[in-house]
């Protein structure tokens, strides 16, 4: 373990500071007269400060030694000249040079003293009016809040960046209110683990029947189970959760959840036969949505006459005749203002597709072609041949970081200028994603929802396409019919086997669809990075980057963690010519395929063309295209936009030869071999198994238990998840 130091002295000069995560870069002179650089998660600095600093030293290939931070305290400086310097950068609004010269000579090493407690001393000198003075010593009292707030979070050895995200969503009061309500610290925002917080809470002295601590353990229960696809909690549940977190008893849960609910910061309400609830932008999210709905089905724009003639003409220019549910599609596409469109793989779901787009642009439509992720996006503009983007990127996705939350610049006052919207891959939209698409849609929107219901639900909350088909108040097609030439393909054979609850054949004479029995996991992992590796390369001309590895779970020697390593040692090893990043359990390497594992909103891209944009999203899939010679930063590309990552971002990204089946829901790929081997129970369902075979487009291999893969077929058992659409949409609620 390197050798811990300290370093104190005055910041000469701030190289670089990032005011989004807090990192910086400092020239500081020591007290010897010595001038050392200074890197870390310093938020707020400024030239002229004091700072002392504990952390290691290191060798940077270009800049030579400098000192990595790993605490820093701010000091406000004591003598006149460096109080001058201070004061003079500019950290303090309404004070420049010449004011900092006037108000040090006026009131020398008493300045800050006179600034903090007495400003209306400063109108004594010329040019600083009484309203001035009020805002220099505001600005003063918000930078010294910033320090204690820091100062706090130091001694309880919490990141920097919770401080960062504190002061942006309150601001100079962000200290007296985490010490007020330590547990704002476990809001999602801030991530703190509630256990954290709650130590914080006690050591800070609050009761263990602290109002603070009962609210926040009822509003940590209904956040921590947004990520578990709950949009509400019904009332006892909540209660029993909360009260088993903190060891309480029922009545006193009872009475801080009756007093959120009076706050209006949960919001119950009667859905069935459940007291249901909510957090209040989940429970706006699902009233707006069920609201639009209905709004979109009763206000849909005059249908096109003639479609039949119009679907005839398209009929003949492709030279295909559309099948009885297809054709009934798109007729319905042109009439209805809301359409469900449904149906396994090899069911002609895409030929439909194309034959409502056709119709819809032959009516003088203007159609815009959305999907939840980049790949599912480009999938779509492949078999249509038009454009198509993700959601967000349509929508201008944003993220306020007073708010913690996301913003789009498409919405109600500024709709998208479009007369029909078709989404694909529909399962993986969850109910926030679904509020703001339809918050964007003109009245009169025509709206073609189009995925495969037997699909894993969205990673978010709620389980928006299942509602809205179970709704029955929407039309529904539900494409059934397995065409002939998809019949021949025994990925779709088995993919429809598994959905009826049938074992799919693990027989070796299939063409397309290959079992390869590896009871040990090491031989498993073996097996299949000789198949990545040489086998499909070399036997079937398909390349390992057109390959996906797909596991049930992260976890284990058959987990997505040991594959990618197992592969990145196969199929990209060190080499001389390689630059490499260790970070964390990760050695990121110029060539190796990655993901990102979180929503990044303000991560900067460019393309090729010059273009830029902001936003990586949970799941892209990239490849590392450049690694600084310093080793401080990378190149990653998506789709042809390249994004820079320092080491701050780097946890963020993990490898990607192996992925958990989740993380590949809206993507397919040419060959997919599957790690089929025991997991934890809610992962070795049926689900997991149909979504992980429909990823594959020409060739999918087996490998690993036959008795996991039958296993995985017969349990059909679905995780309930808290959702109040299906009834809204019925009961008009």
């Amino acid at each position: 373990m390197e050798e811990r130091s300290r370093v104190e002295g005055t910041v000469m000069q701030v190289v670089f500071c990032n005011e989004e995560n807090g990192y910086a870069v400092l020239r500081l002179v020591e007290e010897t007269g010595e001038l050392t650089t200074v890197v870390g998660c310093i938020p707020g600095v400024v030239q002229g400060e004091r700072l002392a600093a504990v952390g290691v030293w290191e060798e940077h290939p270009q800049h030579g030694p400098q000192f990595k931070a790993e605490e820093a305290e701010c000091l406000l400086p004591e003598e006149e000249e460096e109080i001058e310097h201070y004061l003079a950068s500019g950290a303090i609004k309404g004070i420049g040079p010449a004011t900092a010269e006037k108000i040090v000579a006026r009131f020398g090493v008493e300045s800050f003293a006179v600034i903090a407690e007495e400003p209306e001393r400063l109108t004594c000198i010329k040019g600083i009016t009484a309203k001035r003075a009020r805002e220099i010593a505001e600005s003063f009292r918000s930078r010294m809040g910033v320090k204690r707030l820091m100062e706090f979070l130091g001694r309880y050895e919490l990141p920097v960046t919770v401080g960062v995200q504190l002061y942006k969503r309150f601001g100079a009061d962000a200290l007296e209110r985490v010490q007020d309500n330590p547990y704002l610290l476990a809001t999602e925002d801030c991530g703190v683990d509630f256990a954290r917080s709650d130590e914080i809470a006690l050591a800070l002295g609050f009761p263990g029947d602290a109002e603070q601590r009962l609210r926040g353990a009822v509003l940590f229960e209904l956040s921590h189970n947004q990520n578990n696809g709950h949009v509400f909690l019904p009332r006892e549940k909540l209660i029993a959760a909360a009260a088993q977190l903190i060891d309480m008893g029922r009545e006193q849960m009872e009475l801080a959840l009756d007093t959120l609910i009076e706050r209006h910061q949960v919001i119950q309400r009667q859905v069935a036969n459940v007291s249901a609830c909510y957090l209040y932008k989940m429970f706006e999210a699902e009233t707006y949505v069920a609201e639009k709905l209905r709004l979109l089905l009763s206000s849909a724009a005059a249908a096109g006459k003639n479609v039949d003639r119009i679907l005839a003409q398209v009929e003949k220019e492709q030279g295909i005749a559309y099948a009885p549910a297809q054709k009934e599609a798109v007729a319905l596409a042109a009439q209805e203002g809301v359409l469900l469109l449904t149906g396994g793989p090899g069911t002609g779901k895409t030929t439909a597709v194309c034959g409502v787009l056709a119709v819809l642009e032959r009516m003088g439509l203007d159609a815009l072609l959305l999907a939840p992720t980049g790949r599912a996006a480009k999938r779509m503009s492949e078999v249509t041949g038009r454009d198509a983007q993700t959601i967000h990127r349509c929508l201008g996705m944003s993220w306020n970081e007073q708010t913690g939350t996301a913003t789009f610049q498409k919405g109600e006052k500024e709709p998208l200028e479009a007369d029909a919207v078709i989404v694909d891959e529909m399962s993986m939209v969850d109910l926030q994603l679904m509020r703001a698409l339809l918050a964007a849609l003109r009245p009169g929107t025509r709206l073609v929802m189009v995925g495969d219901p037997d699909q894993l639900p969205s990673v978010g909350a709620g389980n928006v396409f299942g509602d809205l088909i179970r709704s029955e108040i929407i039309p529904v097609i539900a494409l059934r019919e397995v065409f002939r030439q998809a019949e021949q393909s025994a990925i779709i054979r088995n993919a429809h086997a598994v959905n009826s609850g049938e074992c799919p054949d693990l027989g070796n004479k299939q063409g397309d669809c290959f079992f390869l029995a590896r009871r040990d996991a090491v031989r498993l992992a073996d097996t299949i990075v000789e198949l990545c590796g040489t086998r499909l390369p070399n036997n079937m001309g398909i390349p390992a980057t057109e390959i996906q590895v797909l596991s049930p779970t992260r976890k284990g020697a058959a987990g997505t963690e040991e594959l990618n390593r197992a592969l990145q040692a196969a199929l990209n090893p060190p080499q001389k010519h390689k630059g490499e990043v260790i970070f964390g359990k990760w050695t990121f390497r110029l060539g190796d395929r990655v993901m990102q594992n979180r929503n990044n909103y303000d991560a900067v891209w460019e393309k090729p063309d010059g273009s830029a944009g902001t936003g990586v999203f949970n799941g892209d899939v990239g490849q590392i295209t450049e690694v600084a010679e310093n080793s401080e930063y990378l190149v990653v590309c998506f789709d042809e936009r390249y994004v820079i990552y320092d080491k701050e971002m780097l946890k963020d990204l993990e490898l990607a030869y192996a992925m958990t089946v989740h993380k590949s829901q809206g993507s397919e790929y040419r060959a997919v071999i599957f790690a089929a081997m025991n997991a934890a129970p809610s992962l070795m369902v049926r689900g997991v198994l149909y979504t992980a075979i429909t990823r594959a487009r020409e060739l999918l291999v087996m490998v690993g238990d036959d008795a996991a893969v039958r296993n995985m077929t017969m349990n059909d058992r679905q995780q309930r998840r808290y959702s109040g659409l299906k009834w809204r949409l019925r009961n008009g609620a």
